[in-house]
């Protein structure tokens, strides 16, 4: 099943499991921002934010503490609906804005964003150009001196006896018992390196941390 036929599917009941930010992407935002949820116009470094691959929209809420304007791009209209009800609940719809998009075809205006979070959602892509066109979509969309935080599933998770990238399926258990598989490519952390040195982003940092790749990029401005 396509990323964006399974996640449909599932979104109402996924969402109900991502209620919480990962703390990588907590200490990323701690470290290239200041959080603003007061009044965002405190910093004005940070003038418009990007979650791709946004799901429910948990990180688009820690985006609009920091950012004056966010706008999350999901393939899945199921998880933006989600995102959208996230956001009103909690009183951040009035600086966020959500979007259907491709990761690999950015519904985005060319250096747009001072800072973004690409989150979770690489790893759906396939085939290896579509991975790396992503990149080069997130490095076209970062204004001059943006930071991103990419990550993916990888090897390193305990799961995995692998040393090697690979494709596989994982299924998602709906409440009933239906299963919805969903399309991986979990990375090496070598190969995650190399797909972004592929790419027209610079790697600023490469770590792995709770069985994930992470990445913290800028655009190349040569």
């Amino acid at each position: 099943m396509d990323p964006q036929s399974a996640y449909d599917r599932i979104a109402p009941h996924f969402s109900k499991t991502r209620e919480y930010a990962w703390p990588e992407v907590e200490s990323f935002l701690a470290d290239h921002t200041t959080e603003t949820s007061v009044d965002p116009s405190a910093d004005p470094s940070i003038d418009r934010a990007l979650d791709l691959g946004c799901g429910n929209g948990r990180h688009t809420e820690l985006l609009a503490e920091r950012a004056a304007a966010v706008v999350g791009v999901d393939v899945s209209r199921g998880l933006l609906d989600e995102a959208t009800r996230r956001a009103a609940e909690r009183g951040f719809a009035d600086v966020a804005e959500f979007v259907q998009g491709d990761a690999a075809a950015l519904p985005v205006a060319d250096d747009a964003v001072d800072l973004a979070v690409y989150v979770a959602t690489i790893h759906h892509l396939s085939p290896r150009a579509a991975r790396v066109r992503s990149l080069n979509e997130l490095a076209r969309v970062l204004r001059p001196g943006g930071v991103a935080l990419v990550s993916a599933w990888s090897t390193a998770h305990d799961r995995f006896d692998r040393t090697e990238g690979f494709d596989t399926e994982v299924d998602w258990t709906l409440p009933g018992g239906e299963t919805v598989p969903r399309y991986y490519h979990i990375y090496a952390p070598d190969e995650f390196a190399a797909d972004v040195a592929a790419s027209e982003l610079v790697a600023v940092d490469l770590t792995v941390s709770s069985g994930n790749c992470y990445g913290v990029v800028r655009a190349d401005d040569a």
